[in-house]
């Protein structure tokens, strides 16, 4: 197939330097790059300007003298934080609830996939894919609401939970060994169907013809999901992995807040929730900011570890 004028303009000047060849894939793209204009601009107006305001951290801010007037602690709330009584707490429950919700999270949207790409009814397969994407679009208060209703002392959850096992009637929030599979659990169901749309797009994109040819050879449907399937969107399993493991540290605190209560806090109070109360609630901002970066760092250090091991290990990264 002859090339279009942009990629033969392209492919010409490869041995040109890096900034001349953007400039010429720029004008050869122009509407491209001006569609992502919006999106350059969201992220550096609310992501990369607001940075600044983490000098807040290595301050004792007050909001009366300002950001940079504010005296200079260096390192204080750091110090503070890390010898405070509650960071192991928080960041134990941080590495608990992340890591959980990976294991068991994470292969869930992959098991479905597989187990829909090998359905063989279409209208059987819409109404299941219907019914596991639904959750992804209700509300997370609404959500949690449900969580909450169905394991009060008298909810659906409970109820059931008491006739297979036995256990007494009680609120089961108010457990605090109950919190993690409450929140793993609802975090699969919600998210479930949802995330199996980027693997069941990878499935398509694979070679029909490689599927004929382990079946020639005999391979049935385990083995054609092992030696084909898997393999074929191993590099988009490895790139969420890789951005999952990035945001380990970030366990979303909208969901957490709205089901923890005092009573749980020594397995649901986690880095995020710690950093709200003290920000919003105490208005202690200087050390809610340290938290915070703290936050971001181990986040950042999680993510280029694991985009390196991947690239070590499968050739499969990010970047």
């Amino acid at each position: 197939m002859k090339p279009v004028p942009a990629q033969a303009a392209l492919s010409d000047k490869k041995d040109q330097p890096y900034f001349k060849r953007l400039i010429v894939c720029i004008g050869a793209n122009k509407s491209l790059y001006v569609m992502i204009l919006p999106v350059l601009a969201f992220y550096i107006i609310f992501s990369y300007v607001p940075m600044y305001g983490v000098i807040i951290a290595f301050k004792n801010f007050q909001p009366g003298l300002g950001m940079w007037d504010s005296p200079w602690v260096g390192l204080q709330n750091f110090i503070d934080f890390f010898t405070g009584p509650y960071f192991s707490r928080v960041l134990t429950n941080t590495l608990v609830i992340s890591f959980a919700s990976i294991i068991f999270g994470f292969p869930a949207p992959i098991i479905l996939a597989l187990l829909l790409n090998e359905v063989r009814s279409p209208g059987f397969k819409k109404i299941v894919q219907t019914i596991t994407y639904i959750p992804h679009f209700i509300s997370l208060v609404v959500v949690c609401g449900m969580i909450l209703q169905f394991t009060n002392s008298r909810g659906v959850i409970t109820l059931l939970v008491n006739m297979i096992t036995g256990a007494p009637m009680k609120n089961m929030m108010g457990d605090p060994a109950n919190f993690v599979p409450i929140y793993v659990i609802s975090g699969i169901w919600q998210e479930i169907g949802w995330g199996s749309i980027v693997y069941l797009s990878a499935i398509t994109s694979i070679d029909t013809q490689i599927y004929e040819a382990a079946e020639i050879d005999g391979a049935n449907f385990f083995s054609q999901m092992w030696h084909v399937t898997i393999p074929g969107i191993l590099p988009v399993i490895m790139v969420m992995l890789i951005l999952r493991l990035g945001n380990v540290m970030s366990v979303g605190f909208e969901k957490i807040i709205l089901l923890y209560n005092p009573a749980i806090y020594s397995t649901a109070d986690v880095i995020s929730s710690f950093t709200y109360r003290q920000g919003l609630q105490d208005f202690n901002w200087s050390f809610s900011t340290a938290v915070g970066l703290f936050n971001s760092v181990i986040n950042y250090v999680f993510l280029f570890s694991s985009n390196w091991l991947s690239r070590k290990l499968n050739d499969n990264s990010l970047w």
